[in-house]
């Protein structure tokens, strides 16, 4: 495969994951008129996914830093399809649950002003969190893509070059992903 197949390959892959998602999570596809009884365990399976994530994360680099390179690879193997059941399972949870609002004590959808000052400041921490999540793991996609392939082909000067921005970014979302399902996950009420 050459780098122009492999870069076209993960462009359309990033598109098509970027469209799913913002597809299903503004709703132009109707979801069911229900919300399925699983749908409620999926934000805390994200944030066990995330939180896992993270940890892998941590303990890939521990490995490439002492030179055990076969467990780095299987780490990142396993990291990154847990990170994909986290993608199915986040697109899933936002087709099928309706949108929840930082603060929205009676789950009614509209923040009234005693819901605004119950939630205070911290809804404007929450909110520049949220932003720059979403922000960074829309792009780090790619990233990812990239310097997995390049990990898998021993294209080991490649794969450093990649890993120096897509590491902390994908490391930032995981981490970030679980603070904010701790943040939003009181104001839930599907």
């Amino acid at each position: 495969m050459t780098d122009k197949f492999i870069f076209r390959f993960v462009a359309v892959i990033s598109v098509f994951v970027f469209a799913v998602v913002l597809i299903l999570n503004r709703h132009l596809i109707p979801a069911p008129a229900t919300v399925p009884a699983f749908a409620h365990f999926l934000p805390k399976l994200n944030a066990i996914l995330n939180g896992t994530c993270s940890v892998l994360l941590l303990l890939s680099l521990y490995m490439i830093k002492n030179g055990n390179i076969a467990a780095h690879k299987r780490i990142n193997i396993l990291t990154f399809c847990l990170s994909s059941l986290f993608l199915v399972s986040y697109i899933l949870f936002h087709y099928l649950a309706p949108e929840t609002r930082y603060g929205d004590l009676n789950g009614d959808g509209q923040l009234s002003a005693q819901e605004i000052a119950a939630a205070g400041n911290i809804r404007y921490f929450y909110y520049v969190l949220l932003t720059s999540h979403i922000i960074l793991a829309a792009g780090v996609l790619p990233l990812i893509l990239l310097s997995f392939y390049r990990g898998l082909q021993m294209q080991v000067e490649k794969h450093k070059k990649l890993v120096r921005w897509a590491f902390p970014i994908w490391l930032y979302v995981t981490v970030t992903g679980v603070i904010v399902y701790l943040m939003i996950s009181p104001y839930y009420n599907f």
